[in-house]
């Protein structure tokens, strides 16, 4: 048990600084987004513009090799653009059918941004 707890925090170190390569500056931020990762949570970054609050979540994505979304909160976003939605597509042979196109939701990071929009 002690090793996967050395092995755990030798992990958590490296990826902190694997990060603070392209986040420069916001070390409790990354340590707090990393423990709500670790634990399973969701995260709510706040801040005013120009912060990195996207860059950090996109370095996050890539250095943890997960598939990354992004969903940009406009006041005209349908539910569609989330979900995803079913396209109706011609076969070769002439018919049709639909085909369910996936939609930002289905990754294993989603970035909501801006969401007071």
């Amino acid at each position: 048990m002690k090793e996967r707890v050395e092995e755990f925090a030798r992990d958590f170190e490296l990826l902190t600084r694997e990060i603070g390569k392209v986040i420069v500056g916001q070390e409790p931020l990354v340590q707090q987004v990393l423990t709500a990762v670790v634990a399973g949570g969701h995260i709510l970054i706040e801040g005013v513009p120009g912060l990195g609050k996207t860059l950090l979540v996109k370095t996050l994505g890539k250095c943890l090799e997960l598939e990354f979304s992004r969903i940009q909160f406009t006041p005209d976003l349908m539910p569609a653009d989330i979900c995803g939605t079913n396209l109706v597509e011609e076969t070769p042979q002439g018919g049709r059918v639909f085909r369910f196109s996936r939609g930002p939701v289905f990754a294993n990071l989603v970035l909501a941004d801006e969401i007071n929009r």
